[in-house]
C-alpha cells in the first residue's frame, strides 16, 4: 500500500504509475502525486481530534492551496457526499465510529483523486457501518474512482470486482 500510494518506493523492480517510474521521481513530485492524484482512507482514520469534521476533509486541500471559501464549498460537498453535512461542525470524538470513517472518506475523496486506497476501511466498524462504507467505495468505484482496498475480511473482500491476494509474499489473482 504505501509503494502504490508513493508513501515508499520500491527496493527492487519498477512501479509505474501514468506511465511514469515512481522510483525515479523527487520528493516534491512524489508528494504532488499523493495530494492530487491519490486519496488515502486509513482503518484508524487519522483525523485530527481538534480540528472539525469540516476542517479535518479542508486539510488536504489547504496543502494545495485552495482559497478557504473555496476549500470550505469543497469540503461541505464531500461531507454531504457522505451523508455527514449536518456533522460538519463536530469533533472527532463526537462522531460514531462510522461517521468518523465517513468523514475520513470525505477527506480522501475532496481533492477529486484518480485513486483511492483503503487501508482496512471496516476494519474498526460495527457491521452495519461497514456496510454503509463499502457502499460509499462501490458507489465511488462506478463514478469512475479506483478503489484499491485491503483486507482481511472475506466477507468485505467478496465486494469486489476483482480480488488479488497476497500469500507469502506473492501474488495471485482469483477469478
Amino acid at each position: 500500500m504505501n509503494i502504490l500510494g508513493c508513501l515508499d518506493t520500491p527496493t527492487s523492480g519498477k512501479y509505474f504509475l501514468d506511465e511514469r517510474e515512481v522510483g525515479s521521481l523527487s520528493d516534491s513530485e512524489l508528494s504532488e502525486i499523493r495530494s492530487r492524484r491519490i486519496g488515502f482512507i486509513f482503518q484508524s482514520f487519522n483525523l485530527i481530534p481538534s480540528l472539525t469534521a469540516l476542517e479535518n476533509v479542508e486539510l488536504p486541500l489547504l496543502y494545495r492551496k485552495i482559497p478557504k471559501k473555496k476549500r470550505g464549498d469543497i469540503a461541505l460537498a464531500a461531507l454531504e457526499s457522505v451523508g455527514l453535512s449536518d456533522r460538519a461542525l463536530h469533533r472527532p470524538t463526537e462522531l460514531s465510529g462510522g461517521q468518523q470513517q465517513r468523514v475520513a472518506i470525505a477527506r480522501a475523496i475532496a481533492a477529486d483523486p484518480q485513486m483511492i486506497l483503503a487501508d482496512e476501511p471496516c476494519g474498526n466498524l460495527d457491521s452495519r457501518s461497514g456496510a454503509e462504507v463499502l457502499d460509499i467505495l462501490a458507489e465511488l468505484n462506478k463514478n469512475g474512482k479506483t478503489i484499491i482496498m485491503i483486507t482481511h475480511n472475506e466477507d468485505t473482500a467478496k465486494q469486489a470486482k476483482r480480488l488479488v491476494r497476497i500469500s507469502d509474499g506473492k501474488l495471485t489473482q482469483q477469478p
